[in-house]
């Protein structure tokens, strides 16, 4: 991808003076350093615009791009940004435009407190309808003692010696552009200009102490297994004084003996005997809203689906619940009186064997009255 024209990339024309590559420079790099623009791209952005800047500042520089273009800085010269690391050159030119905007003040970031994560073990109706659970947290806490400010009470803090209370560290140094401010905040006092004089008794001068916390967790109504609940501010309290982590809820659903989970519907399997399928018949069924009477149809066939609405799981973001899909399961006896096996003889008699033999031929699962031949060992 070739580079678009450096004057183009200030919004200057090739006449500018250095004051207004300086200004056009300052608006641009304020507007897409990385410290300050988060948006995709601004890192391209700003590295482009430096590159033009540090070339059109640079008298000999400009002179070769202005005669040959991009090709002139080939040689010395061809990485404007060789000798930094990372964004480091960027943040020091920063720097000395904008008086340490996104610089030392972004490297003293405030840390937060860690997260930390529990589990919490649910029976499937509770996955279903939701409930809140208590759960005991092993975390560090804000000191109760020194409020977290980390020194006893009563007592003063000093100003830092080794960065004068101003919490960085400034050092210089020299590169092919000139001189540059690298600004770190101060390991003594960790960018706060303020050194412990006399610690917390209870917390020994770290701001926070390690306690066990029990919380309770609502749970919502249609969660699901292995999904995570966040619950804000509630992780390990921050190092010195500062802004706490997040507590993580991991969820564990109990199988259940009877149903089964697919998304927001509910799956049963319904045993029937023969007589109840094929005749017909009123059963009774479990749903997770308590039993209900199910009318089974004459004929009814195994494997068939019979959709119960609304009696599955709430969505867990919306209105309305997934259904309850009971699917029968005929099942054959595999022992018989000498009565029934009379009776199921005459019974199979009057059946047309055609039938029975066409679904066999077809590669069909076998008929009905097929099985029942096959319970009785006849031929």
């Amino acid at each position: 991808m070739s580079k678009r024209d450096y004057y183009e990339v200030l919004g200057v024309t090739q006449s500018a003076t250095d004051d207004e590559l300086k200004s056009a420079y300052r608006k641009l790099a304020k507007k897409y350093h990385p410290d300050v623009n988060k948006e995709p791209g601004a890192d391209e952005k700003f590295k482009e615009v430096t590159e033009a800047y540090n070339v059109l500042t640079d008298k000999q520089k400009r002179a070769a791009y202005d005669r040959f273009g991009h090709a002139g800085m080939s040689g010395a010269g061809a990485n404007p940004f060789e000798g930094f690391a990372g964004m480091g050159g960027f943040s020091d030119i920063f720097e000395q435009f904008f008086g340490g905007m996104g610089t030392a003040s972004q490297q003293r970031r405030v840390q937060k407190g860690a997260d930390i994560k529990t589990t919490v073990v649910l029976s499937f109706e509770e996955a279903v309808f939701g409930t809140e659970k208590e759960v005991v947290v092993n975390r560090y806490d804000t000191c109760g003692r020194c409020k977290g400010n980390r020194s006893e009470p009563g007592s003063e803090t000093a100003r830092c010696e080794v960065c004068k209370g101003t919490g960085e560290i400034r050092r210089t140094q020299n590169s092919i552009f000139g001189q540059f401010v690298n600004v770190t905040p101060c390991d003594r006092c960790h960018g706060e200009g303020r050194v412990i004089v006399t610690p917390c008794k209870e917390c020994r001068g770290e701001g926070r102490v390690r306690v066990s916390k029990p919380l309770m967790v609502k749970i919502p109504a249609g969660i699901d297994a292995n999904r995570q609940i966040r619950i804000s501010g509630e992780g390990e309290a921050g190092p010195r004084g500062t802004m706490p982590g997040n507590l993580y809820v991991n969820i564990v659903v109990k199988e259940h003996p009877l149903f089964h989970r697919k998304e927001n519907d509910i799956l049963l399997d319904l045993p029937l005997n023969i007589w109840q399928a094929t005749l017909g018949d009123k059963v009774e069924v479990p749903t997770v809203d308590g039993n209900i009477e199910l009318d089974v149809k004459p004929g009814s066939q195994n494997g068939e689906v019979i959709r119960l609405r609304d009696k599955g799981v709430p969505f867990l973001q919306g209105n309305g619940r997934g259904d309850q899909l009971v699917t029968l399961r005929v099942t054959i006896p595999k022992k018989l009186t000498e009565e029934q096996r009379r009776l199921l003889q005459e019974l199979a008699r009057t059946m047309p064997r055609e039938q029975i033999g066409k679904r066999e031929k077809d590669g069909d699962d076998k008929g009905f009255f097929s099985r029942i031949r096959d319970a009785l060992g006849s031929n």
